[in-house]
């Protein structure tokens, strides 16, 4: 398994892109992708190109999990 280049939540940028994403939590980029394409992944959309708020990836990691990052 892959582990986080992040030791806390404090250091991610204000948008997360799959790359960003498969590193917080240890993924591979294409997991990450297929996350993102998820229903209930807080996604936002500009032209192409998917990001995700780092507050809504925070929020959606502690539904998931019961915890944080």
């Amino acid at each position: 398994m892959k582990q986080s280049v992040y030791k806390s939540y404090d250091e991610l940028p204000l948008f997360l892109n799959a790359g960003l994403i498969a590193k917080v939590l240890g993924i591979a980029e294409s997991s990450a992708y297929e996350l993102m394409h998820s229903k209930d992944f807080p996604v936002i959309k500009i032209g192409s190109r998917m990001v995700v708020p780092k507050e809504k990836f925070r929020e959606w990691v502690e539904q998931n999990t019961g915890g944080s990052i």
